[in-house]
């Protein structure tokens, strides 16, 4: 009985089934990053740059670097894109197309 008991424990802590986050969804990410690119200066950019990151974890666990490079490209688009954002009026973004690609 307490074999049970420790293993039902484990499994409990282990999973972390209650408190997981969900991983936004390539599209969503993508559709968010062109919004992002064009009109920087939102609370849905600053968001954004934290899913990218963990979607960047979960993608190197996955040992996909080709997608996790394009994810931190267009994280670094991102950001130059709210810090410079009176730079170009007109932005385009080089890195969903390789994220496209590799993700």
């Amino acid at each position: 009985m307490k074999y049970l008991t420790f293993l039902f424990l484990k499994f409990l802590l282990l999973s972390n089934f209650v408190m997981a986050e969900t991983i936004p969804t390539k599209s969503k990410i993508l559709k968010e990053a062109s919004y992002c690119i064009k009109n920087s200066q939102t609370q849905v950019c600053k968001e954004l740059v934290s899913k990218i990151e963990k979607l960047q974890l979960v993608v190197f666990d996955q040992n996909r670097f080709k997608c996790q490079s394009s994810l931190l490209g267009l994280q670094t688009e991102i950001i130059e894109a709210y810090f410079f954002n009176n730079s170009l009026n007109e932005r385009i973004s080089l890195m969903i197309p390789y994220v496209i690609k590799n993700c």
